[in-house]
Formats: C-alpha cells, sequence, structure tokens
C-alpha cells in the first residue's frame, strides 16, 4: 500500500460527451478555476486540456493553454500544472482504405506540432508547464473507425522534446503493449528517473478496468517508477482504493468520470474531495504539490 499519495485531478479532457455536465469546464478561465478548486481540495496535480470557447470542441491552441495556466499562476495557490500533448494523433478511415482516407475526424500531426503549446510556452518562459503527457502507443479509439496513432519514433522524438525544454513527461499507457515500449524508452535512457506513468484503464478498447490486468502492468513497471493508475465512469473511485492498495496513486476529474453518484453530476473538486475521503479512510496521507515535486524530481 501506499502511505503517500499523489492526487491528479483531470478537468476536462477532449471528448465533447463531458460537457453534457453542467460543470464542465469550457473556457480558459472556467478550465483554470476549476483547477485551483480541485487543487484547494487536495490535488497536488492538475491535467489540462483545452476547448474552444464558443464550440466546446477540443482545441490545441497556445493562447487557450497560456490563458489557463496564466490564471492558475496568478490564483497563487499552489499546483503542478499537467498539460496534456494529446491531441493531433487521431484517424478516421474511410470505408475504401486511402481512396476516403483520412475521413473527417481526422487531426493527425507530427509530433512537433501535437507539442507545440507547450513548446512556444517554455520558449516564452512564463508560464511553462512541469509535466507534459505522452501518449505511449496506438490504439482503436472506441467504435467505428477511429484510431489514435503514436509510433515508436514519434515518442522518441516527443521525449526527446521535453529532454531539451526541461519539462517531465508523464507516460500515458493505454494498453499492455504501451508499457512494454515505455520499458524500452527508460532502457534506452530517454525517460529522466524517476519515470511517472500513468495507468489508464478502461477506455475502449485499451486495457479493461479490472484488478488482473491492473496487477499485471503494476508487476511490469519500470524499477524506480512513480505511478498512477485511474478507470472510467463508474469504476473512478473505486479505483482509487484499488491504486493505493497497490502502492499508486490516484487521477479523479470530469475528464474520465461526470459523476458523484447515479444521476448526480460532480464537479472536479467533489471529486478530488471524495478521493480524498477515500485516501484518508484507507490510513494514508495525500501529498502537497511541494511534496509531490520532491518526489517527482522536479525542479
Amino acid at each position: 500500500m501506499n502511505p503517500d499519495v499523489m492526487i491528479t485531478c483531470a478537468v476536462t479532457g477532449d471528448d465533447t460527451k463531458v460537457t453534457k455536465s453542467p460543470h464542465c469546464p469550457v473556457t480558459p478561465e472556467q478550465i483554470a478555476a476549476s483547477a485551483v478548486e480541485a487543487a484547494r481540495a487536495g490535488a497536488a496535480i492538475v491535467h489540462i486540456h483545452v476547448r474552444d470557447p464558443e464550440t466546446g470542441a477540443f482545441s490545441m491552441q497556445t493562447r487557450h493553454y497560456r490563458e489557463v495556466v496564466k490564471r492558475i499562476r496568478e490564483s497563487k495557490v499552489d499546483v503542478i500544472v499537467n498539460l496534456t500533448c494529446g491531441m493531433g494523433g487521431y484517424i478516421c478511415v474511410g470505408e475504401r482504405g486511402l481512396e476516403d482516407t483520412p475521413a473527417p475526424g481526422t487531426d493527425f500531426v507530427s509530433q512537433e506540432e501535437r507539442m507545440r503549446h507547450v513548446i512556444e510556452l517554455c520558449n516564452e518562459g512564463l508560464y511553462r508547464p512541469e509535466i507534459a503527457t505522452l501518449d505511449c502507443g496506438s490504439l482503436n479509439f472506441g467504435d467505428g473507425n477511429r484510431a489514435y496513432v503514436s509510433t515508436p519514433d514519434y515518442l522518441r522524438r516527443g521525449t526527446a522534446i521535453l529532454r531539451e525544454l526541461g519539462v517531465k513527461p508523464e507516460l500515458e499507457v493505454f494498453d499492455t503493449g504501451n508499457l512494454w515500449f515505455v520499458r524500452k524508452l527508460v532502457d534506452e535512457g530517454l525517460i529522466p528517473a524517476p519515470a511517472l506513468i500513468q495507468l489508464c484503464c478502461g477506455i475502449p478498447y485499451g486495457v479493461p478496468a479490472d484488478v488482473g490486468h491492473l496487477v499485471a502492468m503494476v508487476n511490469t513497471l519500470p524499477a524506480g517508477s512513480v505511478w498512477t493508475s485511474f478507470a472510467i465512469s463508474r469504476m473512478q473511485m473505486p479505483w482509487v482504493a484499488q491504486s493505493i492498495l497497490l502502492g499508486g496513486n490516484v487521477r479523479v476529474g470530469l475528464e474520465d468520470n461526470l459523476y458523484l453518484s447515479r444521476g448526480v453530476y460532480a464537479s472536479n473538486a467533489q471529486l478530488v474531495e471524495k478521493a480524498r475521503t477515500i485516501i484518508e479512510g484507507m490510513g494514508a496521507r495525500i501529498l502537497t504539490p511541494a511534496q509531490a515535486r520532491e518526489r517527482l524530481g522536479l525542479h
């Protein structure tokens, strides 16, 4: 069991279904405010996607990330900012192969373009993130003809960019093969110690949200890594307890689950508070952002 737990709050994600919740933050102001509320509730880390303020659809625009981070920093609430680099990897294929591929819904771009907001914020210097995520493999993403594509060489390039920028990579693992490649990245010396790994469970069609699969992945983590796991929807809170019992940290938030209980929409702060209650009820304590920085080797 992990006695000292980091809570990550994934504030909004990229799925438009999240916007059906009245608590889903859409504008940069709303996203920043929700992140700050989550931090006040006990989150050491906030994981940030941004959305188009007019439509609610996901966005890759640096200006929106800049405003979110600026507002978080100006709140004077201490929290570790973790920016996604996962957008720009979707390919939708047609029914006639290359004749109608890429199909509508494709946003596939280079690794540099997926990380453009992090590169620009770091070069500007004022609102740089401490952590950025890399999605560590390709995946059939739900039913239909959409796939997320993240190849070995794209990921190697991503780790090189983050190393040059001095940003800690969070390695998001959606299936066991993803973890196999994470171990290769570590073996190749591309990941600074300690490796920060997020085990993502229950997302169709990645690793299922069941204990056997989670145990198998935990047993094959790189030595010395710091890890978190989460599961989506109704399994979010059971996964808080399960992750702690296996020695990990926890992630909650509206990106992964909209409800506090059946039919009751949650805010991000409420989900963090509920996770905190579970953690402390198990006899563990939550880490502050400063303590989490120490554990992760952030400077």
